[in-house]
């Protein structure tokens, strides 16, 4: 993965708070940080769309349709 310098401006409680946590790896820290808080957002993001499809009933009645005819023809014998 191709890795980008920035600069970003942190209010100073917020470098001690950091300075402390990342135990001399700040791009480390932040890094993991962010990629944490990106793993829960998805996480967050497919619960909702899962839950939006459960109550869609036009959607639900679309998979039964769907599911009678998952694997119609496959391992037959010709």
């Amino acid at each position: 993965m191709k890795k980008q310098k920035i600069a970003i401006t942190l209010d100073e409680s917020l470098i001690s708070f950091l300075d402390n946590m990342a135990q001399g790896n700040r791009s480390q820290y932040l890094n993991s940080l962010l990629r944490e808080h990106r793993n829960k957002v998805i996480q967050e993001q497919l619960i909702t769309s899962l839950s939006q499809e459960t109550q869609d009933a036009q959607y639900q009645k679309d998979v039964q349709e769907w599911d009678g005819v998952v694997g119609d023809g496959i391992n037959e014998e010709e």
